[in-house]
């Protein structure tokens, strides 16, 4: 009886060993792909769009040639800003379907923030 007793705890916790690591391994897959950090470098005169969308500029950081214009694009459902901390854009509020296009004549790091959500933050590099 014993032998018996500890056969079935010892098949008890395989079996709760393996669901378990399903369990976790089901867990650790996305089903919705998340969106690229950075973008490329872009020819001279080239557009680039960045989305706004679910409190977050998408991508946050991309790389530019001098002379690309980018363009932002709220997708969200509230208000939001791009503006530089600089100074050098601001694109005022954008309500939703909204876009603000700035082109970047001169090279340099070009950081920019939400006003309203100021932890959504991104970089424009220009070469």
């Amino acid at each position: 009886m014993k032998k018996i007793t500890v056969l079935f705890v010892s098949f008890a916790l395989i079996i709760a060993v393996l669901l378990g690591a399903v369990a976790c391994s089901a867990s650790s897959q996305s089903s919705s792909p998340t969106a690229p950090a950075t973008t490329t470098q872009t020819a001279p005169g080239a557009t680039v769009e960045v989305i706004i969308k679910d409190l977050a500029f998408l991508p946050s950081t991309i790389t530019v040639a001098a002379g690309t214009t980018v363009t932002w694009i709220n997708q969200d459902s509230v208000l939001h800003t791009a503006t530089s901390v600089t100074g050098v854009f601001d694109s005022g509020t954008m309500s939703k379907n909204d876009s603000f296009s700035f082109t970047f004549s001169e090279k340099g790091n070009f950081k920019y923030f939400c006003t309203f959500h100021p932890f959504m933050t991104g970089t424009v590099i220009v070469n």
